[in-house]
């Protein structure tokens, strides 16, 4: 499959890339960001995926969250695909910052007009891996992932919906429990239709009800100042709850004075590289 080189710039010694390719989960062209590290120079790394949050492209992480040193030192490729398709001139796809273009929410559509494209689900956890493991120096049996917000959903669901596909987990301010809040219910009802047992599927909380074992080490990090908490969108203590019933060990910082903007991202980012490192790099 061919990749088109958009952008490439130098950052701690190695280079910050952004590629283009004809997508076949998602029926359009899509851009992805893509951190080699130096160490890629000489071998394979460890893959890191990140999941933005709703609104975000490709480049938000890799502008904002200032990643790059620690996934530099601990010789990380780190990957940060878009958050949906675009271009598709699906009707209603521009309306809303919360439905449609910039929010994908990271599942496969099943209803009309948006299953055709709205495949981010699978999107993340197969195409682009194994486009990413045929092009880059990277190491498939050594895959991590976060995100942030509807990125840290996409982040807990991936991995839970895949026990073993990845090696760690973890997330700023992620949407834990997506069919009681707001923004879940909005994005599940368009995409996945009205049978709320289809949207369990695709809900963190729930997931960990079914996940098999506790070879899982969670960390969340979550602003005690972000609005989205108190206004009932993200919703960790049910995911906690969840996850203490089953004995899944989380690691849930509640963070004084941080809301819900990069800037809380880019001061624990560090944390989190480290974090991932310590699992893909055992």
């Amino acid at each position: 499959m061919a990749l088109k080189q958009i952008s490439s710039n130098k950052c701690f010694g190695g280079l910050q890339k952004v590629f283009e390719h004809d997508s076949v989960e998602l029926n359009c062209k899509m851009k992805f960001a893509i951190y080699l590290p130096p160490k890629a120079e000489t071998g394979k790394c460890p893959a890191l995926y990140w999941l933005s949050g709703l609104t975000c492209t490709e480049q938000n992480f890799i502008s904002k969250s200032g990643y790059h040193q620690a996934a530099s030192e601990h010789g990380l490729v780190v990957i940060a695909p878009d958050t949906s398709p675009r271009g598709c001139n699906i009707k209603g796809e521009d309306e809303s910052w919360d439905f449609g273009t910039g929010a994908g929410f990271y599942v496969d559509a099943t209803e009309d007009p948006w299953k055709t494209n709205y495949r981010m689900y699978s999107y993340v956890t197969k195409e682009l891996p194994q486009l990413i493991n045929a092009n880059f120096p990277v190491d498939p049996q050594r895959m991590s992932i976060f995100g942030h917000s509807m990125g840290g959903h996409g982040a807990l669901i991936c991995t839970l919906k895949n026990p073993g596909k990845y090696k760690s987990v973890s997330a700023f301010a992620p949407i834990c429990n997506p069919v009681l809040c707001p923004w879940g219910k909005k994005a599940f009802s368009g995409y996945l239709g009205t049978d709320q047992n289809k949207w369990k599927a695709y809900d963190a909380t729930h997931l960990v009800n079914s996940y098999p074992g506790s070879q899982l080490d969670v960390l969340i990090d979550q602003g005690k100042d972000d609005q989205f908490l108190s206004d009932g969108q993200l919703l960790p203590d049910n995911f906690i709850a969840a996850c203490t019933e089953k004995k899944i060990p989380v690691v849930f910082r509640l963070q004084e004075g941080y809301d819900h903007s990069y800037y809380f991202i880019a001061t624990f980012i560090t944390d989190h590289i480290r974090h991932h490192a310590k699992y893909l790099n055992a």
